[in-house]
């Protein structure tokens, strides 16, 4: 049997990967990296040959693809090594893949910073991935050109063979990486120079292969954050405050605790990067003690400034703000609504409100943090190593270049793992007590101190002429500002009113592919929620909100004009000016979606009705273009029931489609348990819901069936992990509409609204 077991490299190889070259950038992370147990080992093994920083070829011919995006079931490690597979030429089976660290090689000036989301991975990463496989393939061709003797343009590379025809003589890859003779390298402007192979040529991209991190995933090697074990390891469970952000302790009674077996010590944390506030760590023996220890401590807080904030402050503040003209900034800033309203043959208002909601992966938030001399070793599985390691050596006290990250698995990401609050406990523990420590969060833990979606508040307003057509559009969003929060200048944008920069992850959506001639969108930081609720990224983003507001809206004007709402969007799709090419590719989604639900082709029974939506997620200049017929009945309470979501996406180029067809689907899921069961409130400044008995996403009984239709058009990648996510909810409301007459504003979408909403 191969060593190289499961398609995983085992951790010598791959701790082997992550240090190489590391002596080039920092002593420091020289230090840290040459005390990992068995890497003296690897580096003695016989030479790989790399093309590449993101992978190697071992002399017994296997390839080892490190991935710098986290991989929290969504493939994308297998989705890199497919699309360096297709131009390398290496042959599937041996393909391998492993996570990148923080080392500051891996800081790639192309790829950018170590982030994982926004479903920006495959999109950005495809061209590069596929140069550095070319270039590998040109590596090695000249090399065993030059072994056997025959000219490089004779030879043919396939299944990590390299032939040549006319004299029947051929080289592994293992043999020519053992040859020595691969040795071509490539600069930048000759990477760009590469010609790459056309859709029509490709053999591997487009084909559904076997994922390359099941086999581990299931037989239990695969080690994520919640797995690691280090010798001597102590065990942290956090007690956090009553109010979710703001308090801070005021005194810490261990007497009981200390009755505990194997209680060590209660850490009250002091977290100078501001992600914590009023957190102490109970340490001991085993997780169980730790935790016993921690509902042992008698704890004194003083509960802050938002210690009486609730949900209903926040919208009402929300709504405060949006009624000052001089709020925000804005993000679009076309023409005049306010004039075309006063020509308007018809003017529509609306408000929109979406909940708190929370994020409950299933590996509840974990890190491990181990101190050798001068080195902080961080275990965790993370979506922003670049960001997270800056934290971990705020927590700690020392410089970045001091922080070795390793990247683990992950059980569950969906925006969460954006944020590392889970390492500064672990951190914290380690230091005060000079032993590694593991911090795992209780699911109760996890739902309270998440870094949850905002409650959000949108007004929009629209004026149409005489012949029902949209002539202005204003579209006021008010919410957290989550990307601000992380400090990043580069992460915001700056407004079009010039008044400063704005956060673009809470407006995203709302500069839609309609062409109306008149259209603002003003984005409002609502300060309270900000405070309050420190607001992260959950999956689909903005897009998550603005689009419910926008294609709810969409539906309201063609009801008003006696327009059918799919042909009305039809109308507002004709590519002009800005909008010319993404307009079209939306409009053929969104045919392509009624199509296959067969929308408009049946009378439906009395209290059902189809409901369309298309969007244009993530953002604007990285959309993927996504629409959805949804199928509901509505029963005389106001239940719904929905029958069948049918999603249609334009990916451009696939690289794995059943792996698409599967993002798809659970996005698909993902925005119908947002959309219809999951809701977190605030009171006395802290969320309420603590476990899934009182925060109720999706369960399997309430599946409906889900068609998807994916369109590959050989055009540029685009992103599937959320853009469908973003398409349901507007649609649902509208298939609600069309099967009651109720029109609903606010998710989650209730009984009691839609009865209500039908009474109206």
């Amino acid at each position: 049997m191969n060593k190289h077991v499961n398609n995983v490299a085992p951790e010598a190889t791959d701790l082997s990967r992550r240090s190489f070259l590391v002596g080039t950038a920092a002593a420091g992370l020289v230090l840290g990296y040459a005390g990992v147990p068995g890497i003296g080992e690897a580096l003695a093994a016989p030479s790989n040959f790399e093309p590449s920083v993101w992978y190697a070829i071992a002399p017994d011919g296997l390839v080892t693809v490190t991935c710098g995006k986290a991989d929290m079931g969504q493939h994308i490690a297998s989705t890199m090594a497919q699309i360096v597979a297709e131009e390398l030429g290496a042959k599937w089976s041996d393909m391998r893949v492993q996570l990148a660290s923080n080392d500051p090689k891996f800081n790639d000036p192309v790829l950018g910073a170590q982030i994982t989301g926004g479903s920006w991975s495959t999109m950005m990463n495809f061209e590069a991935m596929s140069r550095a496989g070319a270039a590998g393939r040109m590596a090695l061709t000249e090399g065993a050109a030059a072994a056997m003797g025959v000219p490089a343009s004779e030879l043919v590379v396939r299944d990590s063979m390299i032939s040549h025809p006319k004299s029947k003589k051929a080289m592994s890859f293992a043999d020519v990486v053992k040859s020595g003779k691969a040795t071509k390298t490539f600069t930048p402007d000759e990477l760009k120079a590469i010609k790459l192979k056309t859709p029509d040529q490709y053999t591997m991209i487009g084909v559904s292969v076997p994922q390359l991190d099941i086999p581990s995933k299931t037989n239990g090697t695969a080690k994520y954050g919640i797995d690691v074990m280090l010798l001597g390891m102590a065990y942290g469970a956090v007690v956090p405050p009553p109010v979710r952000f703001g308090a801070t302790v005021k005194s810490v009674d261990d007497s009981a605790a200390k009755k505990v077996p194997g209680f060590i010590k209660a850490v009250t944390l002091d977290d100078k990067t501001g992600t914590t506030s009023g957190w102490v760590v109970a340490v001991a023996g085993t997780y169980a003690n730790a935790k016993k220890a921690a509902q042992a401590l008698k704890i004194a807080y003083d509960g802050g400034p938002n210690a009486k904030v609730s949900s209903q402050s926040l919208l009402d503040e929300a709504m405060r703000l949006q009624k000052q003209e001089d709020s925000g900034q804005f993000f679009v800033k076309d023409g005049d609504p306010a004039a075309a309203f006063g020509t308007a043959a018809k003017v529509l208002e609306a408000e929109y409100t979406t909940s708190i909601n929370i994020h409950a992966p299933m590996e509840p938030m974990n890190a491990t943090a181990e101190f050798k001399g001068e080195i902080l070793h961080i275990y965790s599985g993370n979506q922003f190593a670049t960001r997270s390691g800056a934290i971990a050596a705020g927590a700690a006290g020392i410089d970045p270049k001091f922080v070795v990250m390793h990247q683990m698995w992950l059980g569950g990401g969906f925006g969460r793992r954006l944020d590392a609050d889970m390492m500064i406990p672990a951190v914290q523990a380690a230091k005060a007590i000079g032993k590694p420590v593991k911090v795992i969060y209780t699911r109760e833990n996890d739902m309270t101190m998440d870094f949850s979606r905002p409650l959000t508040y949108q007004k929009v307003k629209a004026g149409v002429d005489g012949d029902g057509k949209l002539i202005a559009l204003s579209h006021d969003v008010v919410s957290a500002w989550p990307t601000q929060r992380w400090g990043i200048p580069d992460f915001l944008t700056p407004s079009v009113d010039k008044k400063g920069p704005l956060d673009s992850f809470t407006v995203n959506g709302a500069d839609f592919f309609y062409t109306v001639p008149n259209h603002h969108v003003r984005a409002i930081k609502n300060e309270m929620a900000h405070n309050a609720t420190p607001s992260g990224q959950l999956r689909s983003v903005a897009p998550g909100w603005t689009f419910w507001a926008v294609e709810s809206m969409i539906d309201e004007i063609a009801a008003a004009a006696g327009k059918d709402p799919a042909q009305f969007r039809i109308s507002l799709l004709d590519g002009a000016g800005k909008n010319d090419g993404g307009a079209q590719r939306l409009r053929n989604t969104l045919l392509a979606a009624m199509g296959l639900a067969g929308y408009g082709t049946r009378k439906l029974p009395k209290g059902e009705g189809m409901g369309v939506a298309c969007v244009s997620s993530q953002e604007r200049a990285t959309a993927s273009w996504t629409a959805c017929v949804a199928h509901v009945a509505v029963a005389p309470s106001g239940e719904v029931t929905v029958k069948k979501l049918t999603v249609a996406t334009d990916v451009g180029t696939q690289v794995h489609p059943d792996n698409i067809r599967a993002q798809v689907e659970g996005a698909a899921l993902w925005g119908l348990s947002l959309a219809m069961y999951e809701k977190a409130t605030l009171k006395d400044g802290g969320i309420e819901q603590t476990n899934f008995d009182s925060y109720t996403p999706l369960r399997m009984s309430q599946v409906p069936e889900v068609a998807i239709a994916v369109i590959a058009n050989g055009e540029k990648a685009t992103g599937v992990g959320e853009p469908a996510v973003t398409v349901i909810a507007p649609a649902i409301g509208n298939a609600i509409f069309n099967a009651s007459g109720a029109r609903v504003r606010a998710l989650p979408i209730t009984a009691e609204a839609v009865k209500g909403a039908m009474k109206a």
